[in-house]
């Protein structure tokens, strides 16, 4: 494949990678969460072998997909808005074109797409994207086309993915698909079945070809990245019928990550996302002993109120939550932890509220991601719960924590007022073009005036300013990483 350089909406560079003699062009959108613009990256390397380069121009498409999420509304409305717009052009100045919906809203509302609505050509589930090209002869010969069936084994292990919109420094590596954890506000369960885990040595065959290719950084993904189990092939679930001889040869997170890291010690490896209830302190101890595991964990905890974790269905109370961060911190002093926060939960009291709020304080997290409840059709809190929170209620109690969440991360971005951090250039400044941006191992945005370094770059910077977003600094020197 060769590669071309275009530009996004943003201005930023990006690196598609074109296979020699495909013809048909490929306009692909992720939205949602990381996994899903994973995925769009082993779609993109799926149709690379039916013909298929991805193009950065939507009028020029024969085929557009937008890969779905559907754990908020608000993304679902952002979803149909995309899909009003691809069917204006395909209208207006492209009718040949052929829309398709992947993902999480595939699986939920694949009826609806096709034979209510007739919005899209075709309807494809996260698990049975390997069958893209028969679908689209279908589509081809006039007929729609759909498969959302949930597998139980299928995880891309075999793909090599066409790295999309790349900065090409850092890239996601999919270890696990599907949950096995049955929250009553989520719908992943359902839409991308259950857990099962990547054979080990497809996931270093992987890594060792991003670090050929000159990438810098990582990030492990998975629903539940921490539940990662290897032992053969199968789900989790039916581990404990596994052979004595797989129980005894089994990789878990910890072992995978420790590979991870020796396997390539100059390359920066993250992970994502973590449970409270499946996150291992052994899987600490390795983030310690190991300098290019990088310093930061996504820990979502929802709520900080034992009634409302319960109704939730979240296996873990506050105090395991609480223990567990004075535990991260003991063994890694200077972890970052960020949050997932849902408030106006069905049921949920101004006391419970304050329950969260009095968690928030306790961790004081470096960054997070907060929303009010949004109501998913199908999971057990749509069908079994009233959502019985006020709207303006809620919009209040998602302010105060974004408000406190801001203090908060300012306090943590001082701690590196007037230190030296490694920082891995990824990008130009948004709000400079005289100006490097990257992230520190905590996940940290840092800003510094370019000099003579470039992209990929590992740099020494020390942090002169701060907002509570972003540290600001001056370049001292290339790490040791380089």
């Amino acid at each position: 494949m060769e590669k071309i350089i275009d530009e996004n909406k943003q201005g930023e560079a990006l690196v598609l990678e074109q296979k020699e003699g495909n013809k048909r062009k490929l306009f692909i959108e992720s939205y949602g969460c990381a996994m899903n613009f994973s995925d769009s990256e082993i779609v993109a390397s799926i149709l690379a072998t039916a013909g298929f380069n991805t193009t950065q121009n939507l009028e020029d498409a024969d085929l557009v997909l937008v890969n779905t999420c559907s754990i908020r509304d608000k993304a679902e409305q952002t979803v149909r808005k995309r899909l009003e717009k691809y069917n204006a052009v395909k209208r207006d100045s492209n009718p040949k074109m052929k829309v398709g919906v992947l993902g999480c809203m595939a699986e939920r509302l694949k009826t609806k797409f096709l034979e209510e609505e007739k919005i899209v050509d075709l309807v494809v589930g996260p698990d049975a994207y390997k069958d893209l090209p028969n679908l689209l002869a279908e589509v081809d010969e006039g007929r729609d086309a759909i498969n959302v069936i949930l597998s139980k084994e299928e995880t891309y292990g075999d793909i090599s993915p066409v790295r999309l919109n790349t900065n090409g420094v850092t890239a996601f590596v999919s270890i696990t698909r599907g949950c096995d954890n049955m929250c009553t506000f989520c719908v992943v369960p359902f839409t991308r079945g259950r857990e099962r885990s990547r054979d080990p040595q497809s996931i270093i065959e992987e890594i060792n070809d991003l670090w050929d290719r000159g990438f810098k950084e990582i990030t492990l993904l998975g629903q539940n990245v921490d539940s990662y189990l290897w032992y053969g092939g199968g789900l989790k679930k039916d581990f404990d019928k596994a052979s004595d001889f797989q129980k005894a040869t089994a990789v878990n997170f910890s072992n995978l990550l420790e590979l991870c890291a020796k396997t390539q010690p100059k390359m920066r490896i993250r992970f994502s996302t973590s449970n409270p209830q499946d996150l291992t302190l052994d899987v600490v101890e390795t983030m310690a002993k190991y300098q290019n595991i990088c310093n930061h964990i996504h820990l979502p905890v929802q709520s900080g109120s034992n009634r409302i974790l319960k109704e939730m269905n979240r296996l873990h109370t506050r105090e395991e939550y609480m223990a567990l961060i004075d535990n991260i911190r003991k063994i890694i002093p200077d972890c970052a932890i960020s949050q997932d926060m849902i408030v106006g939960f069905p049921t949920e009291t101004e006391a419970d509220f304050q329950d969260t709020v009095s968690l928030m304080d306790y961790v004081k997290y470096n960054f997070g991601y907060m929303f009010t409840y949004s109501e998913r059709p199908g999971t057990l809190a749509e069908r079994k719960m009233i959502d019985d929170v006020p709207e303006e209620v809620k919009k209040r109690r998602l302010q105060d924590i974004v408000d406190l969440q801001r203090e908060h991360s300012e306090i943590r971005t001082k701690e590196h007022l007037n230190t030296v951090v490694e920082v891995l250039i990824e990008k130009e400044s948004k709000k400079s073009d005289t100006q490097w941006s990257g992230r520190t191992p905590q996940n940290i945005v840092a800003v510094f005036p370019k000099e003579h370094y470039k992209v990929g770059d590992f740099v020494n910077v020390k942090v002169t300013d701060c907002t509570s977003a972003t540290l600001i600094g001056v370049a001292v020197g290339l790490s040791m990483n380089n």
